[in-house]
C-alpha cells in the first residue's frame, strides 16, 4: 500500500517520488527531464507517484543544482495562421508539463539584425534552449544562427536534421499522400492540387506528396494551381475554374480555409460537392465538420508536435543524440467527398 508523503509542513521532494515509484532519484531525474530515455513502463510509474503527491519543481533549487532556470525560449514567426498559432500553444503546453516555463520571440524574417536580437534577448534570459517554429524558409535560416549558441529544436516539415538542429513536425507530405490516395480509392483520375505559398515548407511538402501518390498510381499529373492560406484564394481559384469550364473530378485543397473557399464559390455557381467535384482539405480546423458539406481533411497532431518538441529539446539538454522526428497525421473522411460524377 502506498505511503503519501505530503504534508502540510512540506510539500513532497524528488525522494518522496522516488520511494512511492520505487525508484532511483536519478530515474525520476530521468523522467522529468529526458523522458524517452526510461522505459515506458517505469516512466509510467514515476509519473503516476507524481501525481499522487501532487510533486512540483521547484525552479530556485533546480537552478542551483543544475545551472538551469527551467526556461525555454520559443522563435514564432508572427504568424497567427492556424499551424504556427496551434504549435505554439501546443509547445508551451508541453513545456509547462514537463515543469518549464516558456519566453517568446517573433521573428519575420532572418536578417541578421533580427537574428541578433531574438539571441541576444534569450541569452540575456539564460535560457536552456530554443524550439523555432519554422514553417517559411526565412526563419529557418535563422535557427542555424541560434543553434550555434544554444540546443535547438526546429519545428517544421520537410528538413533533415544537422549535428546542431534536431527537426520534429508533422508529415506532410505523407498527409498529402492520404489526401490523393483516398480521392484515387474513391475513382477519382483528374484530382488538382491547389497549394499554399511556396516559401511555406508544410506547401512544398504537400506538393510533393499529391505528385508522388498521383505518379504512383499511374494518373497524369495535372498543372498546379498555385495559392495561398485564404478562403478568398480558394473562393478566387474555384470561380476560374467555373468560369473557363476546367472543373476536375476532385479538388485536394492545401489548408481547409482554401476549402472554404473553394466550397462557397461552387455554391454559388451551383456546383455540387461532393456529386460534381469532391474536396478535401488540410488541417482539420475547427468547425471543419460543420462545413457545408462536412469537411474531409488531414488532422495535424499539434498536440503531439509539442511534446515531442520538447522532449527531444531535453534530450538535448541531457547530452542524448536525436533523429529527426516526423509525427503521422491522420485522414479525417466526411462528406466533401465521394465517387467521381459519371
Amino acid at each position: 500500500m502506498r505511503r503519501s508523503f505530503r504534508t502540510r509542513a512540506s510539500a513532497p521532494s524528488m525522494a518522496d517520488v522516488a520511494a512511492v515509484a520505487g525508484v532511483s532519484h536519478q530515474t525520476v531525474s530521468r523522467v522529468l527531464n529526458s523522458p524517452s530515455a526510461v522505459r515506458p513502463e517505469t516512466r509510467e510509474r514515476v509519473e503516476a507517484a507524481i501525481r499522487e503527491l501532487g510533486y512540483r519543481r521547484n525552479p530556485a533549487a533546480r537552478a542551483l543544482v543544475t545551472r538551469r532556470t527551467g526556461l525555454i525560449g520559443v522563435v514564432n514567426p508572427g504568424e497567427a495562421r492556424f499551424g504556427p498559432a496551434n504549435t505554439t500553444m501546443a509547445i508551451e503546453e508541453a513545456a509547462r508539463e514537463a515543469g518549464y516555463a516558456t519566453t517568446l520571440a517573433v521573428m519575420r524574417d532572418a536578417q541578421a539584425t533580427t537574428v541578433d536580437a531574438a539571441l541576444e534577448f534569450f541569452l540575456g534570459l539564460g535560457v536552456d534552449g530554443i524550439v523555432v517554429i519554422a514553417p517559411v524558409t526565412q526563419v529557418a535560416a535563422a535557427a542555424n544562427e541560434l543553434a550555434s549558441q544554444l540546443p535547438v529544436v526546429l519545428v517544421a516539415a520537410g528538413l533533415r536534421p544537422t549535428s546542431e538542429l534536431r527537426v520534429v513536425g508533422v508529415d506532410q507530405e505523407a498527409g498529402a499522400r492520404l489526401a490523393t490516395r483516398h480521392l484515387i480509392d474513391l475513382g477519382h483520375r483528374d484530382i488538382v492540387h491547389v497549394s499554399g505559398p511556396n516559401d511555406w515548407f508544410d506547401a512544398r511538402s504537400r506538393i510533393v506528396g499529391w505528385r508522388r501518390e498521383m505518379h504512383e498510381a499511374g494518373l497524369e499529373v495535372p498543372p498546379l494551381v498555385p495559392a495561398g492560406w485564404d478562403a478568398v484564394d480558394g473562393y478566387d481559384v474555384a470561380r476560374t475554374l467555373v468560369r473557363e469550364h476546367r472543373l476536375p473530378t476532385a479538388i485536394f485543397a492545401a489548408n481547409d480555409l482554401l476549402a472554404l473557399g473553394i466550397l462557397r464559390a461552387f455554391h454559388e455557381a451551383g456546383v455540387r460537392v461532393p456529386e460534381d467535384v469532391s474536396v478535401v482539405g488540410f488541417d482539420d480546423t475547427e468547425g471543419a465538420g460543420y462545413y457545408e458539406p462536412p469537411l474531409t481533411t488531414v488532422r495535424q497532431p499539434f498536440a503531439e508536435v509539442g511534446r515531442r518538441a520538447i522532449e527531444v529539446l531535453l534530450e538535448a539538454l541531457a547530452g542524448h543524440r536525436s533523429e529527426s522526428r516526423m509525427i503521422p497525421p491522420e485522414l479525417v473522411v466526411r462528406a466533401s467527398t465521394g465517387a467521381p460524377r459519371t
